[in-house]
């Protein structure tokens, strides 16, 4: 998103020193240190996890700010491996006493655990891709640059007549993993997100937006299309629930797609709790939708290794349709004789792996043309409340919030009450017209993914809500 030279935030710096993460070689020093302790223990082998994390928030409400908070805090993960048995546990103290109650701690709840029959010996040395996503001038963010954000904001809605409430908040992590095998691999990333949203009784709209470059976001303008949309949403008139044709803003798209992520585990299809179970191979949704799973996509986040320290591959899950491909942790690769693509949690876990960073093919549509080139519908800026109705099916039920407009002719003529929503996502990605560039989005339902705006016909709202 571009912005005007007059909306760029400029970080002063002045609270960098004190939330400065630690460099990479004082974390390969305790992960050596917990693997030197665990030596004189019954741990066959030792893996060691180490986050650290600096974050603040800036939080508004009523036209001002009424919080600002910061946390700097770091964790030591310690997993022990005795008679094919595994557990972890965890501390933020570094001293070496407690590291070795750590480490005794993990042993004595591993001998507490059942045989794992699939548990595997950890990895040894691995070769890693290299992402570069630690921006400093979001690192040097301090809470005056976010407070004049803030202000700007607030000082919108006063003129407009309206109370705007959110959040900016900015941060930096960093983790690292390594094991008695000589594995270690570690990764730092920073990241920014501005939430607004305005009021104008008795309507309200939402806007957000996640980076880990904190320049690219533009909280006044975030702040301009919520105000214009609360004031659309005043006069609201009831419809009636049926099929519609919808245009689903990304974040409404990333809300609703985000539960498939799952489904793409292997383990979920082998224990037959994916809604792909007898569907691989065959085509699911339409030509036009191709997803893969892509840490190293420019608008994603994340570490590009997994839970156990395996590189992360890029996958083609979709392809114009067809589900084609799983991801895979050591475990499930290895019973599928398959190999495993870098998606696994770190173990112990129950769930396996799921792919992270879907980022679906898009358009070359735009809202606008979507909207120019629609007779009527509706046009969606976010869902919420989202719950799963049917697995198989995938079918979810939700409702629309912070602005629904009704779209005739090719434009928006008005706004209308809320609806429920009852609809299947295979369905829905069987059904989609037009699509604009996908785009990083960002909602409240699902973890962030690189999404389109969609045209969609014969979405099903199935009732009007109460709001």
């Amino acid at each position: 998103m571009k912005m005007a030279a007059s909306a760029k935030i400029r970080p002063s710096g002045r609270s960098f020193q004190n939330t400065e993460l630690r460099p990479e070689r004082e974390l390969r020093n305790l992960i050596e240190t917990v693997l030197r302790l665990a030596k004189s223990t019954g741990a066959e082998e030792t893996e060691v996890h180490v986050d650290e994390v600096a974050d603040a928030l800036t939080r508004f409400a009523n036209n001002g700010i009424h919080q600002n908070v910061s946390e700097h805090g770091l964790t030591i993960s310690i997993r022990t491996v005795a008679e094919g048995r595994t557990a972890r546990a965890t501390t933020n103290r570094l001293d070496e006493d407690s590291l070795r109650s750590t480490i005794e701690a993990s042993l004595s709840l591993a001998h507490s655990q059942p045989k794992d029959a699939r548990l595997l010996p950890m990895p040894g040395k691995q070769r890693y891709r290299q992402v570069s996503r630690f921006i400093r001038h979001t690192a040097a963010l301090a809470p005056e640059d976010r407070a004049r954000a803030v202000r700007r904001a607030c000082d919108l809605a006063v003129k407009k007549g309206q109370v705007a409430a959110g959040i900016f908040s900015s941060g930096q992590s960093q983790t690292a993993v390594g094991n008695s095998r000589d594995l270690f691999a570690a990764y730092r990333e920073t990241h920014s997100q501005f939430s607004i949203t305005m009021q104008e009784d008795p309507a309200a709209s939402w806007a957000k937006a996640n980076s880990a470059d904190v320049r690219t976001l533009d909280p006044q303008k975030l702040a301009e299309r919520a105000s214009e949309k609360a004031h659309q949403a005043v006069h609201a008139k009831e419809l009636a629930p049926g099929r519609y044709t919808v245009i689903l803003e990304p974040a409404a798209v990333l809300d609703l797609v985000g539960f498939l992520f799952y489904d793409f585990a292997a383990t979920a299809v082998e224990d037959k709790r994916s809604c792909l179970n007898e569907r691989l191979g065959k085509q699911l949704f339409g030509q036009n939708i191709s997803i893969t799973d892509d840490v190293f996509h420019p608008l994603q986040q994340g570490a590009p290794f997994d839970g156990e320290g395996i590189p992360r591959q890029k996958v083609l899950l979709v392809d114009r349709g067809v589900p084609k491909n799983l991801v895979y942790s050591r475990a499930s690769a290895k019973a599928a004789g398959k190999k495993p693509t870098g998606h696994g949690f770190p173990l112990p876990n129950e769930y396996g792996e799921t792919p992270m960073n879907l980022v679906f093919s898009g358009g070359d549509s735009s809202l606008e043309k979507m909207v120019a080139s629609t007779e009527r519908g509706l046009l969606v800026t976010r869902l919420w409340y989202i719950r799963e109705v049917d697995p198989y099916e995938k079918v979810m039920t939700g409702m629309t919030r912070d602005g629904l407009f009704l779209v005739e002719n090719g434009s928006v003529t008005g706004a209308v009450r809320n609806f429920r929503f009852n609809q299947s996502l295979i369905e829905m990605l069987k059904n989609v017209e037009l699509m604009s560039p996908a785009v990083r989005a960002t909602g409240e339902e699902s973890f962030e993914m690189v999404v389109p705006a969609m045209k969609i016909r014969d979405f099903h709202f199935s009732e009007v809500t109460k709001f």
